[in-house]
Order: C-alpha cells, then structure tokens, then sequence
C-alpha cells in the first residue's frame, strides 16, 4: 500500500483533505490526523471492522482501549452514561477544557464497541481542538477513534512525516496540519462523583483540575483502565535511562547521548537541550526523543526535572520510555 501524504493546513486545503478522509472512514479505512496533542490514526469509532485496522496498523495490543473524538459536550449522553453528579462535573470540564486535551472516561453504552473500548465498561471521550480533527469528527457526523498514528509502544508523531516513518505502507492516507501544538498526549481523568482520578498526566494539568475537584494521583481502575497507561510506552528503539540531576556522571556518556533542560551536558557523543520550562519544553520532546533515538548511540540518558504543572507529564513520558 501507498500511503499518501496531503496538506492541510489552508482553509481550502482542509476541506479537501478533510472530505477525502471522511469517504475514507465511511469505507471503514483508517486516516492519519493532526490533533493539538500528536497525530492520531482516526476511523468510524462505531465501525468495529475499522477499529480492527487501526489495531492491525499499530500492532496495538487489544487490551489497551483508544480514545474516541466527539464534537462537543452533548455526545457525552449519547456514548456514556455517567451518574448525575459525574455528569454534572463532566459538562463543567468540557465548559472550561473542550475543546482541547483533556479526556474523559465514563461507564460506556452498548454503542461503543466492544473493540474500542478493549472489552472495559467504560469509554474515553475528547473534544479536539486542532481544525483538522474537529473539521473530520463534524463532516463524519459521527465520533472518531483515534489513538497515536505510530506502532504501539513507540515515540509519538509529532509531524507529518513522522507517521510515514512509523506507518507508511500500513495506511492510505496522512493530512499534514503541520507540527503538533503540545506535543504530549491529552491529559486522562475517570469523572467519578466528587472527584477525578487522573491516570494519565498531560497538557491539562492537576493544578488546573483542582480548581473543580479533587484530584485522585495514583489511583488505578483495572490493569489498563485508559490509553498510555501501560509502564512501558513512548519508547524509542535505543534504551533509555533517566539521570537526575546530583547522581554521578555515567561511565558511558562518551558513546550515549542526553537529553537535557536547560543547559548541555559535554562529553556525550549527541545532545538534546529543551528549554527548561516544561511548558516550552513539551511540544519539543518527542521530537528530540526521536532525534537522539536516529544519530547511532548506545543508550540515551534522560535528565529528570521537577514534578510540577507539565514536568509531571514530561516525567510521566520519560519513566514509561526508560521502563525495563
């Protein structure tokens, strides 16, 4: 197969693009799509067969459930069925964070399939903010699954041209939107009475959602209750090892490379420097991941950084490519 790579960036460009990758996804193909996140590998999220390509793509293990793209809050009544008071917490979310990187798990109607869901009671829900994906989502008339455009486990897309080199020859069809806003994927949290647990860290961070509930940390709903949770994820092919700050310098940084914030570290043989604000410093790591994963080194050393607004989600990404 030949995957074909179209821009869609312009207004004009967006329509055509979007109205290809539509008939598409009503022929229950599979499209990749930018999102303010990283690209996602979109289908019918109530074409079970489609789902079945997307899985088949990514080499995406069944158990691990995707993210279905809606077009506003209404959808939620329509594929969940959330109690009222995490109902009533939920529209307040999406008032503030929708559209935008933030999903949100409920218990699931029958509607959503079995595959999409991986076999849970419950189903993840998000409102994109980025013109492409909401352009797709509002011609399909209908909600879109859509996890990473890579194979499972492997650094996120950030670019166009990183789906081809993850999935070309698998897909029919990229829209280029140009690089990825964020370039972390959206925050998850369980909307449950009272309360929200997070299980994955993202954009949308736990000082903001403490504005309208508590946030539960480390709470865990079943061995893989979302999307990205599983402790080994986000992996580039080279190991990768965190380094922090005051531990002793490693023995084989002459053959390895770092990955830094902030300031370079000499005597590696390849260095990344992010900004040392993680919010300048999200939409770059991927990228760099992928940067120092290509340039032939032995094992890339990540330094950890502070635990705080978007450090927790850098951190989160790093741990998960560094487990094992």
């Amino acid at each position: 197969m030949k995957t074909r790579r179209l821009a869609a960036q312009s207004a004009r460009e967006i329509a055509l693009a979007v109205g290809e990758a539509a008939a598409l996804l009503r022929a229950g193909e599979v499209v990749a799509v930018p999102t303010e996140t990283v690209y996602g590998l979109a289908c019918d999220a109530l074409n079970a067969e489609a789902a079945a390509r997307v899985f088949a793509a990514k080499e995406r293990p069944a158990f691990d459930p995707l993210i279905v793209h809606v077009a506003d809050a209404s959808w939620i009544g329509r594929l969940a069925q959330p109690d009222a008071a995490a109902a009533r917490l939920a529209q307040k979310l999406a008032a503030e964070f929708w559209p935008g990187p933030l999903t949100m798990i409920f218990p699931a109607r029958e509607l959503v399939p079995d595959l999409v869901r991986s076999g849970l009671p419950t189903v993840a829900l998000r409102c994109s903010a980025h013109p492409v994906m909401a352009a797709l989502v509002s011609e399909l008339a209908g909600p879109v699954a859509a996890p990473s455009a890579n194979r499972f486990g492997r650094i996120s897309p950030v670019t166009a041209k990183d789906v081809i080199d993850e999935l070309g020859g698998r897909i029919p069809l990229v829209l280029d939107g140009g690089p990825c806003r964020h370039g972390l994927e959206s925050t998850i949290v369980a909307v449950a009475e009272g309360r929200l647990v997070l299980l994955r860290p993202g954009p949308v961070t736990v000082e903001e959602l403490e504005q309208f509930a508590p946030v539960e940390r480390t709470a865990r709903i079943g061995p893989v209750a979302a999307p990205g949770m599983l402790e080994s994820h986000y992996a580039p092919r080279t190991p990768l090892r965190l380094w922090s700050y005051d531990a002793a310098w490693p023995e084989e940084a002459s053959t390895s490379g770092v990955l830094a914030f902030g300031a370079v570290d000499v005597g590696f043989a390849a260095a990344e420097v992010l900004p040392s604000d993680p919010t300048e410093a999200a939409p770059l790591l991927f990228a760099a991941l992928r940067r120092l994963d290509a340039c032939g080194v032995a094992r890339i050393y990540a330094r950890t950084i502070p635990e705080s607004g978007l450090g927790m989600a850098i951190m989160d990404r790093l741990r998960r490519a560094a487990h094992g």
